[in-house]
């Protein structure tokens, strides 16, 4: 029996979709092309072969993720995972959020960060440069977003580049958008 999974945690649950996924077998040629680019490159997810019924929008959809996500220049790979936490916990999408914190882990070994993140949420107290990362992506990612200009200036006063400032609103903001496609298509289950 499955359950739905409710509070954020580092590990990750299964996606369960509402819909039936497209069945590799007998997908379309349009649709097998559209899942040829997986966000991760590591396997086609029930999640993938969800937006597979619509072949269009996932061809577009891939290779941005992976743009955004997996960019060689501009912020860190560990700081586009911590943006992508921060929208994941606003959102309140705990597929993403153990998804994302996961890697941040990985990437970093700071299982401290991800602790103060998931136990006090948006009051988080992270050191400076973590937090600057943190509150922007939180406060871009609600609907309507609330970042200003002071939040902005917050990341440039700790160092970030431009570039590093639009990484970071990149992957954020596909991350409120991914957070919440993934609600109206299905849900985190434990076995």
């Amino acid at each position: 029996m499955s359950e739905v999974v409710h509070a954020f945690t580092t590990k990750i649950p299964r996606w369960q979709p509402y819909v039936v996924p497209v069945d590799l077998e007998t997908a379309t040629e349009e649709q097998r092309a559209a899942m040829q680019v997986t966000p991760s490159n590591k396997g086609i997810s029930p999640y993938v072969l969800t937006l597979a019924h619509d072949p269009e929008s996932l061809t577009v959809r891939s290779p941005l993720f992976n743009l955004i996500m997996y960019g060689k220049d501009g912020l860190a790979s560990s700081e586009r995972e911590l943006g992508a936490t921060a929208a994941s916990v606003v959102n309140h999408c705990v597929y993403c959020a153990a998804v994302h914190a996961s890697r941040f882990i990985s990437q970093t070994k700071r299982t401290d960060v991800i602790e103060a993140i998931f136990a006090d949420g948006l009051d988080a107290e992270l050191d400076e440069h973590l937090q600057a990362i943190f509150d922007f992506s939180a406060r871009l990612s609600p609907t309507p977003p609330e970042a200003t200009k002071a939040d902005a200036q917050a990341l440039a006063d700790v160092g970030f580049s431009e570039l590093e400032s639009l990484d970071l609103v990149l992957s954020s903001a596909i991350f409120g958008w991914a957070n919440r496609l993934m609600h109206t298509l299905g849900e985190p289950v434990t076995d």
